[in-house]
């Protein structure tokens, strides 16, 4: 279930740009359209747009969270991850990186959110975890 547009769209082509599928399409000042079929349902995009012009897969609009800086991040817990790179292989925007730890005996790689302005808070990390290591979390300020 793709997310979708409505007329309050204005065309400003902020959903464009953060848009990791390329899902999204239109030209300036018109009504942009998501192509269901390359749409991930990660609602960036509702996310970002300020005229809350986008319905997510229920069809209810979604709520701008004004500054990326309070968009939810993954949080991983080493006690549970068992280092399976499916968290890395499945984030759209390759935020997520292998990281050793610190210590020289058993030395482990787990994944670590390396870049934190690009995560788009999509939760497929999250949800695709074989063993429920990753929660998203909004910051605290």
């Amino acid at each position: 279930m793709a997310f979708t547009i409505t007329d309050k769209c204005v065309g400003c082509a902020v959903c464009t740009k953060i848009c990791p599928t390329g899902a999204i399409s239109g030209k300036r000042n018109k009504k942009h359209r998501v192509e269901a079929l390359r749409c991930i349902d990660c609602g960036a995009c509702g996310r970002i747009c300020p005229h809350e012009a986008i319905l997510d897969a229920d069809k209810k609009p979604c709520q701008r969270i004004r500054f990326r800086k309070n968009w939810e991040k993954p949080v991983i817990d080493r006690k549970k991850c068992i280092s399976c790179n499916i968290c890395i292989d499945a984030c759209p925007v390759r935020c997520l990186s292998k990281t050793f730890t610190p210590e020289p005996v058993d030395k482990a790689v787990y994944p670590e959110l390396v870049r934190d302005r690009d995560c788009i808070a999509c939760g497929i990390c999250a949800t695709d975890c074989p063993v429920g290591a990753i929660v998203m979390k909004a910051p605290v300020e």
